[in-house]
C-alpha cells in the first residue's frame, strides 16, 4: 500500500482539514462512526476531524484498558466535553489485562493488545453502535517502522494485509496517515485543540504496556504509572520530544528499610528529536537527574534504582518495546 507523505513544508492546515472533512464524510456517507480517542495529539485530532465531519453521527469512546497516566480518563472526558464532543468511558481493564497474562516476548504482547482492540472491544462498539467504520490516529511513522522491520505498531493492519472488514467487521479510517507528529501537532492547533493537548508528549498505543519490560500486570503497571508521574513533572521544562519511564523485568539488589533485597528498577529516557526518525538523548543536567532518582526511589514502592538511557536512536529506539 502506497502512502504518499505530506512533509511539513508542505503542509497547508486548513487545506488539510477541509479535504480530511470531505473524505470522511464521503466515506461514512449517511451512515454513523465511531472513533478510539486516547487523548494523545493522533487520536485526538481525528476525533476532532471526525466531529466536524460528522457530529452526532460520530460516537467517540475512551477505552480504559487499565493501561494509561494517572487519571487521564476522566481528565481527557473532561476536555472533550468542555469542546462540545461528548465522549463514554469503556471499562476494558479484565479484558486487556486477561489478554496479557503470563506473556513477556514484546511481539506477544502488541499482538495481545491489537486483537483485543480490534477484534474484541471495537467489534463490540461497533455492533452495539450500527457504525461500520472506526476512526484512528494513525501516523507516517507508525507505517514507516512497522514496514522497516523496527516494530510493528499495533495499529498498523491494512498497510501490512489485515482487511479489518473481513476480520472484524468495520473498515478503519486513517485521517492523518500521511503526517508525521510535527506535522500533527499544526493540525490540531489550527483545530482550535487545547495547548496542552497539541503540544502533548508521544505515547504509544499499547500505553503503559509498551514501557512495562516483562509481563505486564496491574501491579507492575502501577510501578511504571508513578513513575511516568514523577518524570513528566520534573522534565515538563526540558523542551524535550519526548521523555517517559520504563519498568525493567529483572530486579537488582538494593536496600530497603536498611534490608538487603532484590527489588525494581526504573529507566529514564528524554529525547532530543523533529520527527522521531532519529533522536539523540538530551543532556539532562545531573541535578535533575539525581532529583529525578530521589523522587523516584522514595515515592514509588518497590523502587532502588534509577538509570538513564544515553544511546541515540539508532541503533536505540525512542520507546523501550
Amino acid at each position: 500500500m502506497q502512502i504518499n507523505e505530506i512533509t511539513l513544508k508542505d503542509l497547508n492546515p486548513e487545506s488539510f482539514i477541509e479535504e480530511e472533512v470531505k473524505e470522511i464524510l464521503s466515506i461514512v456517507g449517511d451512515g454513523c462512526a465511531i472513533n478510539a480517542l486516547s487523548g494523545g495529539v493522533d487520536s485526538s485530532v481525528v476525533t476532532m476531524l471526525g466531529h466536524r465531519a460528522l457530529g452526532d453521527r460520530l460516537k467517540t469512546y475512551f477505552v480504559e484498558n487499565g493501561l494509561m497516566r494517572e487519571d487521564e480518563p476522566q481528565h481527557i472526558v473532561s476536555l472533550f466535553e468542555g469542546m462540545g464532543v461528548p465522549v463514554e468511558i469503556v471499562d476494558t481493564k479484565e479484558q486487556f489485562f486477561s489478554a496479557l497474562k503470563g506473556l513477556t516476548d514484546p511481539e506477544e504482547k502488541r499482538e495481545a493488545i491489537t486483537q483485543t482492540f480490534y477484534k474484541d472491544v471495537f467489534s463490540r462498539l461497533v455492533k452495539e453502535s450500527g457504525a461500520k467504520f472506526l476512526l484512528q490516529g494513525t501516523n507516517y511513522t507508525d507505517v514507516e517502522e512497522t514496514v522497516a522491520g523496527i516494530k510493528r505498531q499495533h495499529n498498523i493492519l491494512e498497510q501490512i494485509g489485515i482487511d479489518t472488514e473481513e476480520q472484524f467487521g468495520y473498515k478503519v479510517i486513517e485521517p492523518v496517515l500521511q503526517l508525521r507528529k510535527t506535522g500533527i501537532r499544526k493540525v490540531g492547533k489550527v483545530l482550535g485543540l487545547p495547548e496542552e493537548i497539541y503540544t502533548r508528549l508521544p505515547f504509544p498505543g499499547p500505553a503503559l504496556a509498551a514501557r512495562v519490560l516483562g509481563e505486564v500486570t496491574p501491579e507492575r503497571v502501577k510501578t511504571v504509572r508513578k513513575a511516568t508521574r514523577i518524570v513528566e513533572e520534573e522534565l515538563s521544562s526540558s523542551g524535550a520530544f519526548q521523555y517517559l519511564a520504563i519498568l525493567h523485568n529483572d530486579t537488582v539488589s538494593g536496600m530497603i528499610e536498611v534490608k538487603s533485597d532484590f527489588v525494581l528498577q526504573i529507566e529514564v529516557r528524554c529525547w532530543e528529536s523533529k520527527d522521531a526518525i532519529t533522536g539523540s538523548p538530551t543532556r539532562v543536567p545531573y541535578e535533575t537527574l539525581e532529583k529525578l532518582a530521589e523522587r523516584i526511589t522514595t515515592e514509588v514502592p518497590g523502587v532502588v534504582s534509577v538509570t538513564y538511557n544515553i544511546t541515540k536512536k539508532p541503533p536505540s529506539t525512542i520507546e523501550a518495546v
